[in-house]
């Protein structure tokens, strides 16, 4: 039966249709306590960046940014989530759910152009230092913000306009939440075109993740001449790498599990796949980032031991 998109007023999610109810109690609670830890992490690093004025600098306000994503992804999913665990039924709306596609899938393409620009960051800062501040300057710096930001949700903003325009024959989504890939599915009519628009757009992020491929082999390269250096890679470019690696391998299952997958796999394993993007990286970045790089953990330190002191006086 072909159905007017703007005739349906909700879609219902089966992600937790096998789940007892038992088991539902212990993930709202695993994922309260992930979601406040993710809060508080990110909101301390980006709160250190900014009371802290030596760490307004370039890394640290890119840093900050990748911070200020995560809470702007994981707002798109742990509320609805949590909500749904307690819920009998996992519905939303139809607005509700193409808002939740364009945040989400905004979010993770956002922290690809994040991570190339901070690669392309350290990529000057420790190859070519001697140029790095006339090429690294105040304007570049809110340039290279703007575009991380920006790009991906004129991207996405596109996507979904295009699926909003789309008859759907269904209402049913077999994930946690929503995904553009779902509702394409339910389309009544030929996707071709939204598939194209959607693999250049796979394309274009590969190529983010390329470009910082190549800029860690000029890394490796620079430190195998410069051993006495070292340190510094495992400090600032190592936690960007597990970064990197985390966000592609678990965004690249989901895409291609959506598309090919098989449907004999456990719900549970495809629940946890399709949501590790949104837990582990805004849980692991400030605290790889934050805790690995020195001149952020001291000025942590020191603001927390400030604050106490004025409470201790008050």
């Amino acid at each position: 039966m072909m159905i007017n998109a703007t005739m349906i007023g909700s879609f219902t999610l089966l992600g937790l249709k096998d789940t007892t109810a038992k088991y539902r109690l212990m993930l709202f609670a695993l994922t309260l306590l992930c979601y406040t830890v993710i809060i508080l992490v990110n909101v301390a690093l980006i709160a250190t960046i900014i009371l802290e004025e030596k760490l307004h600098k370039p890394m640290y306000i890119f840093l900050c940014n990748l911070c200020f994503n995560s809470l702007y992804g994981t707002a798109a999913f742990h509320p609805k989530f949590l909500f749904d665990l307690l819920s009998g039924t996992q519905v939303i709306s139809y607005a509700g759910c193409l808002l939740q596609v364009f945040f989400i899938y905004s979010y993770a393409a956002t922290d690809f152009s994040i991570l190339a620009v901070m690669s392309y960051d350290r990529y000057l800062a420790i190859c070519h230092p001697l140029e790095y501040h006339s090429i690294m300057t105040k304007q570049r710096v809110i340039l290279l913000v703007c575009f991380s930001r920006l790009v991906p949700l004129i991207s996405q903003a596109v996507v979904m306009i295009m699926t909003s325009k789309l008859t759907l024959c269904g209402f049913q989504i077999d994930k946690l939440y929503c995904d553009n890939w779902s509702i394409l599915k339910l389309s009544c009519y030929s996707i071709t075109l939204n598939n194209i628009v959607g693999f250049i757009f796979i394309l274009v992020y590969t190529g983010n993740a390329l470009f910082v491929l190549c800029s860690y082999i000029q890394l490796v390269k620079f430190f195998l001449k410069y051993p006495q250096r070292r340190r510094k890679f495992l400090q600032t470019c190592l936690p960007h790498l597990i970064c990197l690696i985390n966000v592609s391998v678990t965004l690249l299952f989901d895409l291609m599990y959506a598309r090919y997958g098989s449907e004999s796999m456990p719900q549970s394993l495809k629940n946890f796949m399709a949501i590790q993007f949104l837990i582990i990286p805004p849980m692991l970045n400030p605290i790889l980032y934050g805790l690995n790089l020195t001149q952020v953990r001291n000025s942590c330190l020191r603001i927390c031991k400030c604050k106490k002191q004025m409470g201790g006086a008050g």
